[in-house]
């Protein structure tokens, strides 16, 4: 789905996973900075919407997702996982209660197949699951910001700033009077920074939450009763994930930045050494410099010197050995 504020000037279209969206608008580090400050707003109208109604909403999503949320009180944000039998991430969900329904937006384009999973799951319950990506759109606030949501819109907000779930037909509208917009490649910049990993990129077919970060945030140790639960408790409590999730400092002299699957190595093996990992996100901050988040073996020294492809790295520990 096209954003209308792809019409803004200096608009440059993403690509990609946010396709739809603009990447930035001329200038990412000045966007970054804005953002970093608490100014403007990014264009997250391409992830999916998805909206539950029904008086058994929290009890019945509390029996399905990580997250507890059986006593979740309006305006709470929480975000939450849905795993498989084996407990790989499938979903991750960013949501809010407003009283009456969970609003919730997911990664683009992945909306129905979440939406087809808690349809199989309905039963007896009294709940209504709905597709809103078409008439709601996704729009960001960063922290400290003093742009005022619509009277009526879900928001949902948390230390990084607010997700506004707001009536698509108004984007335009609003941005214009909440502005500048700021494009997805600062906000990526700014959410590596924080270490907060996303389905899709930080994620492949066998991650699992504990490699992420995800246990405590995402994941709750003290529920049960969902898909891959048995996993979960499994790692946490007799062993380790195999892998983990560290932040890198690439070096500054070199002009490309290594994209998603790049193989991380032992500086000292060369290009041709044993991979331990891959990138999984990158980006030019505009205070740090290239910086990237990368999932490599657990057994990787946490003071290792690193590659990735042929750029060297810096390692900061996100997720403990």
């Amino acid at each position: 789905m096209k954003s209308p504020l792809l019409s803004l000037p200096g608009a440059v279209a993403a690509e990609g996973r946010d396709e739809g969206v603009a990447g930035h608008y001329g200038d990412l580090f000045r966007e970054q900075r804005a953002l970093a400050d608490g100014n403007g707003l990014v264009d997250l109208s391409h992830r999916g919407v998805v909206a539950v109604t029904g008086d058994d909403r929290l009890s019945w999503l509390h029996l399905l997702l990580t997250q507890h949320v059986s006593d979740l009180t309006p305006g709470q944000a929480t975000e939450a996982l849905i795993l498989s039998a084996n407990g790989h991430i499938e979903h991750a969900m960013y949501l809010v209660d407003d009283g009456t329904t969970v609003w919730m937006h997911v990664e683009p384009d992945t909306q129905g197949d979440l939406i087809a999973y808690l349809e199989s799951m309905k039963f007896f319950y009294r709940v209504e699951v709905a597709d809103r990506t078409e008439d709601t759109a996704v729009v960001h606030l960063p922290a400290g910001s003093i742009a005022e949501a619509p009277d009526g819109v879900a928001v949902r907000e948390t230390a990084q700033g607010r997700d506004l779930f707001l009536p698509r037909a108004d984007l335009e509208t609003y941005a214009a009077a909440n502005g500048p917009a700021v494009g997805i490649l600062a906000y990526e910049a700014l959410r590596i920074e924080a270490h907060r990993p996303r389905v899709g990129f930080e994620t492949d077919h066998r991650t699992i939450p504990h490699e992420l970060g995800w246990i405590g945030t995402a994941v709750h140790l003290q529920k049960g009763c969902y898909r891959g639960q048995e996993t979960v408790a499994r790692v946490h409590n007799l062993g380790k994930p195999p892998r983990r999730l560290v932040f890198l400092h690439l070096d500054g002299s070199e002009v490309h930045l290594p994209g998603h699957g790049t193989p991380v190595r032992l500086a000292a093996d060369g290009e041709e050494g044993r991979q331990l990992g891959f990138i999984t996100t990158s980006a030019r901050h505009h205070e740090l410099g290239p910086i990237a988040l990368a999932l490599v073996k657990r057994n990787v020294a946490v003071d290792a010197e690193l590659i990735a492809g042929d750029t060297a790295a810096a390692q900061e520990t996100v997720v403990e050995p």
